[in-house]
């Protein structure tokens, strides 16, 4: 079979592309940003890539299309057009996935506004370490594995469930389309205000994905969490396992200890012990969601500790990109206020009082573009000592939502402005932080060149 992905270079899109390419079909496909980690994982892979979306690309006559969820109607998108009028086959990713990978698999699914891609790699490196050889999709790339999916030759099936919607002509949300065994509910906060109005909206697709599973199936849920207690409350079918109670509560999982090395207790009883490189608590919860689901599949919680011990997170999740004259450069993926809060905390917390850090970031996704979060920021920055904006693409005044600040944020007219800023206020020993969802125009590399210069 001969698939043409529509908006290949999206990290679910090219996930899709590697395993239908592992699978033995041919692959092509479109987009019109490309850039790395995906671009290069596809070149490595031999998929031809074409720029832009014009309607020429009929003539590569693929069997059918997939349409990625970037796709819209209208002149934008030419070849989408050209399909419609043409009347040629055509599928979304998820729905493709679905029919082509994931039947027959026990698929475990990790949802939640935050932390899906960190603990779908964990819980796919969980199931590596403990022989299972796992399949999995992840929107990253986990450093265990260098590439962000394949097919796996176990049952399960690893998948990052992504609550956005699947494609133009279908507005559920993309995991109702992947039917999973054992389902994380990691955490849920208002997101995408492109397609979602409020919360309650979005804890209705969260209780059509608890709609799916089985009632031998088990759902993670955490404790912490109001909003999926009123998801789950709404009408529960399957096993409830609940994480990150801050007390003693029966058959809970909770940790006790620091971040980097804690006992998890089932109850009051100690099954495992995690030591690890990963900072925050955030890692904690983490962590126990991949423990409790990997228990669904036979992987004992002392058993699954011992594979954290070895893991070596994701690309873009607080990695250090690169260190001048004792300045280190990180790249992190947070681009929503409540990630944006969390990254720094937790950097904050493994570095010495004295060191500084410096936050810049880019407000790009569609949540972020739109402003209905910005009041927000203040917020979320209020730990770095000092904060770069990116005012670049936005419909909205970053230095007006930054002056609670004060002197403390600094607004940028596009990357190369901050990048000048950034270097002029750096000293020896601070941490130069840059969150974005985005290549935010590979600020990393443009701020170590500029730190060596």
């Amino acid at each position: 079979m001969h698939l043409h992905i529509l908006g290949i270079c999206g990290t679910f899109m090219g996930g899709l592309a590697a395993l239908a390419r592992e699978a033995g079909h041919r692959v092509t496909g479109c987009d019109a940003n490309v850039y790395p980690p995906m671009s290069t994982q596809l070149q490595a892979l031999g998929i031809e890539l074409v720029e832009g979306f014009g309607a020429e690309q009929l003539e590569l006559k693929p069997d059918v299309f997939v349409i990625g969820n970037v796709v819209t109607r209208g002149e934008r998108f030419p070849l989408m057009e050209a399909i419609l009028d043409a009347g040629l086959p055509y599928t979304s990713g998820p729905q493709w996935l679905a029919e082509h990978v994931l039947q027959g698999r026990h698929v475990l699914a990790v949802a939640g506004t935050h932390g899906k891609t960190t603990t779908t790699s964990m819980l796919a490196w969980i199931l590596e370490h403990a022989g299972l050889k796992p399949g999995f999709l992840v929107g990253g790339v986990p450093q265990n594995f260098g590439v962000s999916a394949r097919l796996g030759e176990g049952r399960a099936f690893v998948i990052e469930a992504d609550e956005y919607d699947t494609a133009f002509f279908d507005k559920r949300s993309k995991f109702v389309h992947y039917r999973p065994r054992t389902a994380v509910l990691n955490n849920l906060e208002h997101d995408h205000a492109d397609i979602f109005p409020d919360l309650a909206a979005i804890e209705t697709q969260f209780h059509h994905l608890v709609r799916t599973v089985p009632a031998s199936g088990r759902l993670v849920v955490n404790a912490r969490e109001e909003a999926l207690q009123r998801v789950i409350a709404r009408g529960c079918w399957s096993e409830v396992q609940r994480f990150g109670a801050k007390k003693e509560e029966p058959g809970a999982l909770r940790a006790r200890g620091e971040p980097q090395a804690f006992d998890v207790l089932r109850g009051s009883l100690k099954v495992a012990r995690v030591e690890w490189g990963l900072i925050g608590e955030h890692n904690q919860l983490n962590a126990l969601a991949a423990i409790a689901a990997a228990e669904h599949v036979g992987v004992a919680p002392e058993q699954a500790a011992a594979a954290l011990a070895e893991f070596q997170n994701v690309r873009r999740r607080m990695e250090l990109r690169g260190e001048v004259a004792g300045i280190k450069v990180y790249d992190d993926f947070a681009h929503h206020p409540t990630a944006i809060r969390t990254t720094i905390n937790g950097l904050r917390r493994r570095i010495a009082p004295a060191e500084r850090i410096l936050a810049i970031f880019e407000p790009r996704s569609n949540t972020m573009k739109l402003g209905t979060m910005k009041a927000q920021l203040p917020w979320a920055l209020e730990e770095a000592d000092l904060a770069f904006c990116n005012q670049q693409g936005l419909g909205w005044d970053a230095k007006e939502a930054l002056a609670p600040m004060g002197a403390q944020a600094m607004v940028g007219a596009d990357v190369d402005a901050l990048v000048a800023a950034v270097v002029k206020a750096a000293k020896p020993g601070d941490h130069l932080l840059c969150m974005s969802n985005g290549g935010f125009g590979d600020i990393h590399e443009k701020l170590l060149a500029a730190l060596r210069s």
